[in-house]
């Protein structure tokens, strides 16, 4: 059996805690050699929690780390576009969070920094791994015999989930200095994109695009292929967003709505003109709630229903088997930065009709 690989977090936060941390340390492939965060008492907690001897509290500590074969970047999405080329720099491998980077203007010089050869740099949109969703692109009609295409993502956030099923150690001891100066940093790398007079709900619809959507508009380019552009978008209050793609003879309308009714109810639908497939995505904070995929097909004088699933698999640990895949076995990554790269333009182009 191979070593397992040696891997360093930077950003221990909720993410890591509900869903990095665990996966490594139940895959004896990985082993958590080195973690990072701001917060002295988080850092204490989570190298305690796992075993992990080599704390830092300077990112950049890590990053020198010369015995770890793979980086994850789980921070907060300001600090993504500094690390990532950071890490890149390193020649390690780097696992990062999606977004990549909160704009296309801060990812694309990124893409020339020199990587050495079979570098792997891999970002996780973890809905493009899910079983389910696996088997509607396997099994995806034409598209030219498409003619609608629906997506959403209706929403309670993650507190009133994680608060009934996981404990989060949240620090107190970050520095409110430090606190504000990473919401200003977001806010100034937002408008960079939607203006400088940007009124603050268009704004803050664009940061759901940024972090809700972006799982979407991923999987939407990853089924059906980038869309000719954007018909028609349009936010209220910044926490419902409608958009409307362009692929021709149909047309992909897209649902995001932020709310505090307590379900989660996010998926895909496609429908050709005698069959509709449907599959559902149930909230990440709570693991292995299963994902199915439902394909009803009517003839002229019949109606069948085929259920693939329920599946209780785990996305987040089919993309570390992907991420691993990539390293190990040099298997084409289809969630690198270039991709990555098509949703911060199509961002962007939803986030000019907001303004207009």
């Amino acid at each position: 059996m191979s070593a397992p690989i040696k891997v360093g977090l930077i950003g221990l936060g909720e993410v890591a805690q509900l869903m990095h941390l665990p996966l490594l340390a139940d895959d004896p492939r990985f082993s958590i050699a080195a973690i990072s965060d701001v917060s002295p008492s988080l850092l204490e907690h989570v190298g305690n929690r796992y075993g992990v001897a080599v704390r830092h509290l300077d990112a950049n500590s890590l990053l020198a780390n010369s015995t770890l074969d793979a980086i994850f970047i789980l921070t907060p999405d300001h600090l993504h576009a500094e690390l990532l080329e950071q890490a890149i720099r390193t020649g390690k491998h780097v696992f990062i969070e999606k977004p990549a980077c909160l704009t296309a203007a801060q990812l694309e010089p990124i893409l020339s920094v020199p990587r050495r050869p079979g570098q792997v740099v891999f970002v996780g949109y973890m809905r493009r791994f899910s079983r389910a969703f696996l088997a509607l692109k396997q099994r995806l009609p034409p598209l030219e015999t498409i003619r609608h295409v629906r997506i959403r993502d209706i929403i309670r956030e993650a507190p009133f989930f994680v608060a009934q099923t996981r404990n989060v150690f949240k620090p107190n001891d970050v520095s409110p200095d430090l606190i504000a100066e990473g919401r200003a940093r977001t806010q100034a790398m937002l408008r960079s994109v939607m203006g400088e007079d940007c009124l603050p709900d268009a704004l803050r619809a664009y940061q759901v695009l940024t972090g809700l959507s972006s799982h979407s508009f991923s999987a939407m380019r990853d089924l059906l292929g980038p869309p000719k552009g954007v018909r028609h978008a349009t936010q209220h209050n910044g926490e419902t967003v409608i958009a409307l793609f362009d692929y021709g003879h149909f047309t992909a309308l897209y649902e995001a709505v932020i709310d505090d009714v307590s379900r989660f109810d996010a998926g895909i639908e496609v429908l050709t003109q005698t069959q509709h497939f449907r599959m559902n995505y149930d909230t990440p904070y709570i693991r292995n709630l299963p994902t199915r995929l439902e394909i009803t097909t009517s003839s002229d004088t019949e109606t069948g229903t085929e259920i693939i699933g329920p599946i209780y698999e785990d996305p987040f640990r089919i993309e570390l088997n992907a991420f691993r895949d990539s390293m190990v076995n040099g298997t084409p990554n289809k969630t690198s930065l270039e991709d990555s790269l098509e949703d911060l333009k199509l961002f962007a182009e939803v986030g000019r009709h907001f303004r207009a």
